[in-house]
Formats: structure tokens, C-alpha cells, sequence
């Protein structure tokens, strides 16, 4: 697969629009470039539906979705970063047993 037109820029969190080209001559438009709480991430190409929310059109399985999203960050310019030992599957650690946390501010009540 190849990225085809890669478009740069700032438009909120996207850092980038861009089309890919399938091994198979195949053109796949709309794909987009993303800058989240984790890093960059390829947002696949999507279409609003009635209710206003935005839906896929295109789906991959996850190791097709992370091969795209080294392709995309090299082509973007930046270094390809492997995730944190222990965050491969880009989950956070659980919180502490609430018996355990530390420094818990309780909410009290407001009074005049």
C-alpha cells in the first residue's frame, strides 16, 4: 500500500488528509491524520449520518490499521514511536483500589 496526495496542515486535530493506493490498484479516499492524548493515529474515512454523528466507511483489522498509521506518521515527516513497554495494546493501567488511593478529596456540600 502506498500514501498517495498527503495533504499537511493544522485543521484542529488533524494534522493531515491523505488517500491511500491498495496493492491492488485500489483508491481509497478521505483518510485522515489525527493528533491524540497518545500520539498520531489514522482516522479512516468517514460519512455523517442523520443523527449527525460520524461513521466509518471503511474498515481494517488492527494490524492493518497499525501499518497504516507507521506509513502515515513516516510519510507526515515524524519519527515512528513504539508504545510504552506494558501499552501495547494501547490501554491504561487500572486505578488504584479506592481503599489504596492517596490524597482523595471528598466534595462536601456547599453552605452559605
Amino acid at each position: 500500500m502506498n500514501i498517495e496526495r498527503m495533504t499537511k496542515g493544522s485543521w484542529g486535530k488533524i494534522r493531515a488528509f491523505f488517500d491511500l493506493q491498495t496493492q491492488e490498484g485500489f483508491t481509497i479516499k478521505g483518510f485522515k491524520l489525527v493528533e491524540g492524548i497518545n500520539g498520531l493515529f489514522v482516522g479512516f474515512p468517514s460519512q455523517k449520518g442523520s443523527d449527525d454523528e460520524y461513521r466509518d466507511t471503511v474498515w481494517a483489522e488492527r494490524e492493518l490499521k497499525d501499518e497504516l498509521t507507521q506509513l502515515a506518521i513516516k510519510e507526515y515527516g515524524q519519527e515512528v514511536m513504539n508504545p510504552p513497554v506494558g501499552m501495547e495494546d494501547n490501554s491504561f493501567p487500572p486505578p488504584p483500589p479506592l481503599d489504596k488511593a492517596e490524597n482523595i478529596v471528598v466534595a462536601e456540600p456547599f453552605s452559605d
